[in-house]
C-alpha cells in the first residue's frame, strides 16, 4: 500500500515538474519570437501606407498608436503575454480585423487532418518497405527499393506537385488541380460532397507523402539494421525462433524508437511543412495562412502561428516519451523502478 502511493506520488511530482518545464520553454520560445518579428524589416502600417500616396507620416503614427507599436518592446509583449494567459492571441492586423483564434481554428481542420492522413499512410507504408529492405540487404528487392525510395527523396516537393498536376489534371483529367471544392459543391449530396473533397485532397497528400515515406524508410531501413547486428538477434535466431517473431517482434519494436523520436519532432511541420503544398494547391490550410501573416507582417497573427507550432513541439516530445513505452516494455519497467 505503501510503496503504491510512493509510485503515484513520484509520479505525480514528474508530470507537475515537466509541466511546468514545458511552460518555461514556451516562454522562452514566445519571447524570442516575439523579438525577432519586431526587428524584422517593415511593420504592418509601413504595408498598408506603401501603396497609398495620401499616407504620410502622420498617418502612420496614428496607425502605430492605434496598433500600440509605439509603445516599448519589452511593455508589448508583456500585454501580449497577458492576454495569451487568458487565451486571447488579439485581433488580426488585416483589413478584416479578425480573432487571431478565430482565423487559426478556422483554417487547423484542414491541415491537422491533412497531414496526419499523410502521417498515417507514411507509417503503413514505410515501416514494410523499411523492414524488407533491411532483412534483404544487398539483394535485388532492396536494391530495387533503395532506387525508388532515392527517387523520391531526391524530387523537390514544388517540382512534384506540378509534374503531378500536369499528369493527373490536364492529361488524364482525373483529379481536380487546386482548390478543397469544386464550383457545384454547395449542390452535392453528402457522400458527393465527401468524395469531392477527398479528390481534392489526394494530389496534396501524394506529394507530401512521397518525402515522407523515402525519408521514414530509409531511416528504419538504418536503425534495423544496427538492430540486427547485435548478440541477442544471434541468440534469437540460434534459437529458432521463427523469423516472424524474430524480425517482427524483437528487431522491428527496437528499431522504431529512432523513428518515434523522428515523428515526434516532425509533428511542429504540420504548419511549416504545409506552406508550399497549400500555396501551389490553392488549400486554406494553416501553412498559407501563415505564409499570408508573415507577407503582411500581421504580428498577432504570426505569434498566434508560432505559439502553436511550439506547442506541438512539445506535445511531440510528449508523445514520443509514451511511445517509448509501448515500443520498448523494458522502459515502462524502469521508469517503474525510479518511481
Amino acid at each position: 500500500m505503501e510503496s503504491s502511493f510512493l509510485f503515484w506520488k513520484t509520479l505525480a511530482f514528474r508530470a507537475v515538474r515537466k509541466a511546468l518545464w514545458m511552460l518555461l520553454v514556451l516562454l522562452g520560445i514566445t519571447l524570442v519570437s516575439f523579438v525577432v518579428i519586431h526587428l524584422a524589416p517593415g511593420s504592418p502600417t509601413d504595408m498598408q501606407t506603401s501603396l497609398n500616396p495620401l499616407a504620410g507620416d502622420m498617418v502612420r503614427e496614428r496607425l502605430n498608436a492605434l496598433y500600440g507599436l509605439d509603445r516599448p518592446l519589452w511593455e508589448q509583449y508583456a500585454d501580449w503575454l497577458g492576454r495569451v494567459i487568458r487565451l486571447d492571441f488579439g485581433v488580426s492586423l488585416s483589413t478584416d480585423a479578425r480573432p487571431v483564434m478565430d482565423k487559426i481554428m478556422e483554417r487547423m481542420p484542414l491541415t491537422v487532418g491533412m497531414n496526419l492522413v499523410s502521417m498515417f499512410l507514411t507509417l503503413a507504408i514505410s515501416i514494410p518497405v523499411g523492414m524488407i529492405s533491411a532483412v534483404r540487404r544487398g539483394t535485388f528487392t532492396d536494391t530495387a527499393l533503395t532506387v525508388r525510395v532515392f527517387l523520391g527523396f531526391a524530387m523537390p516537393g514544388f517540382w512534384l506537385a506540378i509534374l503531378l498536376m500536369l499528369w493527373f489534371g490536364l492529361d488524364l483529367g482525373w483529379l481536380p488541380l487546386s482548390g478543397l471544392t469544386s464550383m457545384d459543391f454547395a449542390q452535392m449530396a453528402p457522400l458527393r460532397k465527401a468524395c469531392d473533397i477527398a479528390a481534392h485532397l489526394t494530389l496534396p497528400i501524394l506529394v507530401g507523402l512521397i518525402g515522407s515515406i523515402a525519408g521514414t524508410s530509409r531511416f528504419l531501413r538504418s536503425s534495423m539494421l544496427e538492430v540486427l547486428r547485435q548478440d541477442y538477434m544471434t541468440t534469437a535466431r540460434a534459437k529458432g525462433l521463427p523469423l516472424r517473431l524474430v524480425y517482427g517482434r524483437h528487431a522491428l519494436r527496437n528499431a522504431l524508437l529512432p523513428v518515434i523520436t523522428m515523428l515526434g519532432l516532425s509533428i511542429p511541420g504540420l504548419i511549416g511543412g504545409s506552406i508550399i503544398i497549400e500555396t501551389i494547391f490553392a488549400l486554406p490550410g494553416l501553412g498559407q495562412l501563415f505564409y499570408t501573416a508573415v507577407m503582411a507582417r500581421d504580428y498577432p497573427l504570426i505569434m498566434g502561428n508560432l505559439v502553436l507550432g511550439a506547442g506541438l513541439t512539445l506535445i511531440g516530445n510528449m508523445l514520443a516519451d509514451a511511445a517509448y513505452g509501448l515500443a520498448d516494455p523494458r522502459i515502462r519497467r524502469s521508469d517503474g523502478g525510479r518511481a
